[in-house]
């Protein structure tokens, strides 16, 4: 006897359901993006939305320099914080990376201007992780649209 060969979305019948992970991504790239996601949420929300939302000094002397004041701190810190909250709602998760790496565009953008390019790696580096998020995800981006436009 021979086993049967695995069933994939190219392979499976006309009437069965969709791969779990969506159309063209696999187990690995799932349990991939499902790992930068909890990484990302973790960052995001503490060690970048958490400093700015309770106002810590070096959060504060930042965005002085920057010159928008208090109330853009505190709506950067809410972003990030809603963006890791986001990334962790699976229906949410690519819309939320896409998002996430607009603000880091931002980040990076200021990072440049403001701070003579002192930490502009760091926008970057939390841009790439989200942008596979985003590809992984795009499947749960389609459903997203899809619901909103059913109401």
């Amino acid at each position: 006897m021979s086993a049967a060969a695995p069933r994939t979305p190219a392979t499976a019948p006309a009437g069965a359901p969709a791969a779990k992970h969506g159309a063209g991504t696999g187990c690995r790239a799932h349990l991939t993006a499902l790992t930068l996601q909890v990484l990302l949420a973790l960052f995001l929300g503490g060690a970048g939305a958490f400093p700015k939302l309770i106002g810590h000094s070096s959060a504060a002397e930042s965005f002085d320099r920057i010159g928008f004041g208090d109330w853009f701190m505190y709506t950067v810190g809410a972003l990030e914080l809603a963006g890791a909250v986001a990334l962790l709602i699976p229906v949410l998760a690519g819309v939320s990376a896409l998002a996430l790496i607009g603000l880091m565009a931002g980040a990076f953008v200021t990072q440049m201007t403001v701070f003579d390019g002192r930490y502009a790696l760091t926008p970057v580096l939390v841009a790439l992780p989200l942008a596979v998020i985003a590809r992984v995800r795009w499947h749960r981006s389609a459903e997203l649209v899809a619901l909103v436009r059913r109401r």
